[in-house]
């Protein structure tokens, strides 16, 4: 670690966008769990502790600005300690302020409980029974060839898919839906044709495809999900608008997908670096839902959301202003050796790795975190079944002792772009 990181900015220096933990440390050392970056100004927080404060206590902290922080925030001095009457008067201004993942309770827990039909154990394991079919699907496309790179060709379709089929996506409807993933992977390795996906917006594909579902269940309703969806009311019996079931379906969507992708890729390139891991959990399966949890500590998939105060308080022994933005760093609370011993290692036994925080915590956790943790792990399970002695491609991504990688080019989401993989194929 240098001095170079006391000038560091979080949303600007893009050398933190590859390896952002040597400045995780940097912060936890020099700055505590807590401290205040005047700049903007944001209350950033990298003790574990510290963010799970935060994310259960919703009196004193709003969700307003979770996805935005400091940008723009409130947009308005807030005058003594109380920002709540400011947050009111401005949240409408709000990037995303109609979308859940803003709002706060009571109005949350109203939306939150219109999507959470979507996660019934009923609903998770007729899920899962498609997820093994299309992880089979997938893997049939490429794994005869010995290799793959796995983000584009396997891991953004299947989770998308899945998330589809989780919120009923008609039968006869399936094949745009891939056909439009197949786009993506043709965007991104330039097979595509011409303008395929030009200004092709995925939230709006899919609020538009969940708005006419919504309004043809309500018209002529059917035995499926989207019929469950259409017909959901608030607590006090008043019917949502078509606009609103769309937003937070087509939100859950784009959510899901970034996540699990993240997940399953780092999941992955774990495995091809380690062969001892790899062959450990070959051969004992029961090891995959504690490594996955590790995975989330060790590479959490949102690096930082965001609170906002609504009165002045007191967090690890810092005074935050009323209406000033908190920034919660997943991937330096979920490496917190107050928290983990040693923190920067991969125990796929470490008894406390479900206390990871990449799902967050409180009323505002996520919706789909079981629906991500059996994505990923029925996708380890057919890997390893159909794709032995699995290893990163030295050509794409050089030798193992100068990796090449590139990583998601913002401070929000952390991801590989891309996971080159070769193998022998089983069976």
């Amino acid at each position: 670690m240098t001095d170079r990181y006391e000038t560091a900015d979080f949303f600007l220096d893009e050398s933190l966008f590859d390896d952002p933990y040597p400045y995780y440390e940097y912060l936890r050392e020099r700055k505590g769990p807590v401290w205040i970056d005047e700049r903007y100004p944001v209350a950033v927080v990298t003790g574990h502790e510290e963010e799970s404060e935060v994310l259960r206590d919703h009196a004193t902290y709003s969700s307003c600005n979770s996805p935005t922080g400091p940008f723009p925030g409130l947009g308005v001095e807030v005058v003594g300690d109380d920002a709540d009457p400011f947050i009111r008067e401005r949240r409408t201004e709000l990037p995303m302020h109609e979308y859940m993942v803003t709002m706060d309770r009571p109005d949350h827990d109203e939306y939150r409980g219109l999507m959470w039909r979507l996660f019934t154990p009923k609903q998770l394991a007729r899920n899962e029974e498609f997820m093994w079919r299309l992880a089979d699907e997938k893997l049939d496309e490429f794994v005869a060839g010995g290799k793959v790179e796995f983000s584009a060709q396997y891991a953004s379709p299947f989770a998308g898919l899945v998330i589809a089929d989780l919120l009923g996506v008609p039968d006869e409807d399936m094949p745009r839906f891939r056909a439009w993933f197949d786009r993506q992977v043709g965007k991104m390795d330039g097979t595509g044709e011409a303008g395929a996906v030009t200004g092709e917006d995925p939230l709006a594909f899919f609020q538009d495809a969940f708005a006419r579902y919504v309004t043809e269940r309500r018209a002529e309703p059917r035995d499926d999900v989207l019929t469950q969806l259409a017909e959901a009311t608030f607590s006090d019996g008043t019917v949502p608008d078509v606009e609103a079931i769309a937003r937070e379906s087509a939100f859950i969507f784009a959510a899901g997908q970034e996540t699990t992708v993240g997940l399953i890729t780092f999941a992955l390139r774990h495995l091809a670096e380690h062969p001892e891991t790899q062959a450990r959990i070959r051969g004992d399966r029961s090891l995959i839902p504690n490594f996955l949890e590790e995975m989330l500590r060790l590479e959490s998939p949102i690096k930082a959301h965001f609170r906002m105060a609504r009165r002045t308080t007191t967090l690890g022994g810092v005074t935050i202003p009323a209406g000033m933005s908190v920034m919660l760093v997943n991937g330096a609370a979920n490496r917190d050796p107050r928290r983990f011993e040693c923190p920067a290692d991969v125990q796929i036994e470490r008894p406390n790795a479900r206390d990871q925080l990449a799902f967050s915590r409180g009323a505002h956790s996520c919706l789909g975190q079981s629906l991500a943790r059996a994505e990923s792990r029925v996708t380890i399970e057919r890997v390893l079944d159909r794709m032995g002695d699995i290893r990163v491609s030295e050509a794409e991504h050089g030798p193992a002792d100068d990796r090449r990688w590139e990583f998601l080019p913002t401070w929000l989401f952390r991801g590989l772009t891309e996971l080159h993989l070769e193998f022998t194929p089983i069976g």
